[in-house]
Formats: structure tokens, sequence, C-alpha cells
């Protein structure tokens, strides 16, 4: 599968027409082969005050003309090929026995493909099913992703968990939190310990001071960069001080009443990002559970990765590894079978260049810095999505000696891309990965 990707940031967005100029964000164009409409966008993120849930719509209608425009190309011409790329992407080949878009129209399993946006990022599905539980699957995934996003991740919504949480930092009654988020927050600080405070969850205030949100998105570089300004080191080390996931103080619920209930230092913000897509791929897995005519799938939650069941014709599913000095392609691809969670994090991903220097979005909570590091990548391959995110983070941070160390602790796999170029793995990792 020829894939190219493609920085266009400002001109773009100019050009998509459904973001403001200042806006910046990264695109992944899958050309066209074969006159087979390959198109999808992976990652958008919006800048400043132009939220992206203020823009989900336009960008909604967007890639429904896409998806039309696909579908028109698809009956001319046959069968193609499609797939997701970001960190990791998917790859598929198309097959004369599965229906392209939607399925037959039959209630035979085929490969029910669709494209929407959540909690920020390009949702990509390939499920193989009929038709019609295929589409059911669809509107229940969406359901989910918006909830998980709107009632308990983002710290920009009001209607969130998060947000109450943020807004009664200081506050000695604290705040009552749902048995799920208690949940996350458990293993989120469980985390941070096991890995000597290189995950943090309580990063509020150093991403806002950074502004990661304005320019992470797209990967400015210099003579785009004039607006980013480096904030002093004594900003930096005051909102060090409100950081640490030792902090925070949960209390369950008593015997039959009550909530949990969280408690933050003042001054103290959750930020779940780094764990927010992991969240989603295990709610999905969930709702594939429940599923019972869904045969196999896989979703791409902006280059994180759920595979789950079969593919009809028994092959495995391919995710590619991208490339962190040319991310126009692979260093090599997983092989994989039923069930997994992949997630990658590197500095490559989001980032400015200024004067020289690459500012990328991954801080070390031990600094208040981007962090220096010898990786540019890692992949992490676990049955659970929210710990496979959390330790994609961790393990950049921690280096391959430590992070091996950690990712064995949690017996998972996990893959290392280094500045020089070798990829240093796990001893189980070898069974899945070919490199290219």
């Amino acid at each position: 599968m020829l894939v190219r990707h493609v920085r266009s940031r400002k001109a773009a967005v100019r050009m998509a027409a459904f973001l403001p100029p200042e806006s910046a964000f990264t695109v992944d164009f899958f050309f066209m082969k074969n006159s087979a409409f390959l198109c999808d966008v992976v990652v958008v993120e919006c800048a400043d005050e132009y939220s992206i849930a203020k823009r989900m719509r336009k960008l909604k209608y967007f890639f429904r003309i896409i998806m039309v425009a696909a579908a028109a190309l698809c009956c001319s011409c046959g069968n193609g090929e499609s797939g997701a790329r970001d960190s990791a992407a998917v790859l598929e080949n198309g097959s004369s026995e599965e229906s392209e878009y939607g399925g037959t129209g039959r209630q035979e399993i085929g490969a029910n493909r669709y494209v929407d946006t959540a909690m920020g990022t390009v949702i990509q599905q390939t499920v193989y099913a009929s038709e019609e539980t295929a589409a059911d699957f669809y509107v229940k995934s969406m359901a989910l992703l918006k909830e998980l996003e709107e009632e308990r991740l983002s710290w920009r919504l009001e209607t969130s968990e998060v947000w109450r949480i943020n807004g009664t930092a200081g506050n000695e009654e604290g705040c009552g939190i749902s048995e799920e988020t208690a949940g996350v927050l458990r293993d989120c600080v469980e985390l941070y310990e096991r890995s000597d405070g290189a995950f943090d969850v309580t990063l509020g205030a150093l991403t806002r001071l950074w502004n990661i949100d304005k320019w992470a998105a797209g990967g400015l570089d210099d003579g785009e960069a004039d607006g980013f300004r480096l904030p002093s080191s004594a900003d930096v080390e005051h909102a060090l001080k409100l950081c640490g996931s030792d902090k925070i103080r949960l209390a369950a619920a008593g015997l039959g009443e009550g909530e949990p209930r969280v408690f933050l230092p003042e001054g103290m913000g959750l930020d779940l990002g780094a764990v927010g897509k992991g969240l989603a791929q295990s709610g999905l897995q969930g709702l594939l559970e429940a599923e019972e005519g869904v045969a196999g799938a896989v979703i791409s939650l902006g280059g994180s990765i759920l595979t789950f069941g079969d593919k009809p014709d028994g092959s495995p599913w391919k995710v590619g590894i991208v490339n962190p000095f040319d991310t126009s392609s692979n260093v090599g691809t997983l092989s994989l079978k039923g069930q997994w969670c992949v997630s990658t994090s590197g500095d490559y991903e989001r980032y400015v260049e200024k004067d020289g220097v690459r500012y990328h979005h991954i801080l070390d909570p031990h600094t208040g810095y981007p962090a220096v590091s010898d990786v540019r990548g890692v992949t992490i391959l676990a049955k659970n999505g929210t710990l496979s995110d959390g330790l994609s983070t961790a393990c950049f941070l921690l280096g391959p000696e430590r992070g091996m160390e950690l990712a064995e602790e949690y017996e998972v796999e996990v893959l290392f891309v280094m500045s020089d170029g070798q990829i240093v793995m796990s001893e189980g990792m070898e069974t899945y990965f070919t490199e290219f």
C-alpha cells in the first residue's frame, strides 16, 4: 500500500475550509492508486480558542463529502485498499469476497468501513459483520466515544468529570466521581509509582503553560513558529510544583452509600490525555465482545490501534510502525491475531521547531520540559488499552533499559526506535514484529 505523509498545516486548513487559518494540524493522505480513492485525514487538532468540540460538526461534514466521493469511485473501479495511519497504521488488502463500504446488502460477513471524528481525532473502523450489525456497532461506538470525551475525560468541557475535578482543586470536600473514573485514577497513580514518576496525569498546569494544544498538532517549523515562546524557567518551576500524582488523594465510597471522592491540591490539574485513547480502546473492546455478530474488527483512533477477532480469510491483522525519521514509511509491521491494543508515543508526532531546537509534546514530569531522550518512538503491544497507552509514554521517558523492565512487570511487549536508528524490543515482541 502506497502511503504519503503530508504535514500541510495552514495551507491545508485553508484549502479544506473547515478550520480557521490560525489552526495547525497534521494530516496523512492516502493517495489514489488504480483509481481507488484512499484519502483520509488521521489527526486533526485545533489551535487557540478554536476547540475541537466546536469545530467537529464542520469536520464531520467534510468527511461525509470524502466518503461520498470514495463510494462513487469504488463503485466504478472495483476493489481498493484502505488503511489508517499515524504512529501505527492498519495495513489491509482488499478481497473480492469483502464488501468495500457497508456490505452487499445481504446478511453476509463483509468488510464494512466507516470514518468519523471523535475525541479530537479521526476514527477509522473496519468491521467484519453483516451490514446491519456493523452499522449498529458503528452507531454505538461513536456514542461511546462521545460520552467518554464529554462526560469523563475532557478538561475543557464543563460536562466532564475531569473538568469538575479540576474545578474543586484545593476544596477540602473534594469531588464526587464515578467508580469508573476512580478506577482509572487508581491505575494511573499505580503506574506513576511503578514508573518512578515518568507517567503523570497531573501535568495540567505544565500542559497549559507550554500551550501544547496550540502548537503541537502540526509539527511547525522555524518559519511558522514565530508565535511560539518558550516559557520562563521560573514559570516552569512554579507549574512543576503543582504536579505529582502522589498528591492525589482518593477516598472510597462507604459501604452501600455515597460515591468515591478525589482530592487535589490547589492549582493542580488533571490531564488524562495520556490514557484517553487507551480508555477508548477498552470501551470499544467491550462493545465488540457484546456484539455476537461481529467476527472481527480493527479500529484506529488517531494511530492507537485495536484489533479484535479474526478476518474471514484467517490472515493476521497487519499494523505498521511508523519510521520516526521518515514518516512516509514504516520500520516494520506487527502481525496480530485476535484482540490486541497497540499504542505508540514519539517525539515526531506533535512538535514545534524554534531556533533549530525541537520541542515535542511529551513533557518530562521531573524537569517540566519536553523530554530529552535517545528514544524517537516507543510502541506497546498489550491486551489492555489503558495500560498500553500509559506505558508508551512512560517507556519513552524511561528509555530502553528501565522501560523494558517496566514492560516486563506489566507483562506487555515493547519496541523502541532509537535516535541512531537501532530497534530494541522485548523478546516477546520478536514473535509479532517483522522489520523492513
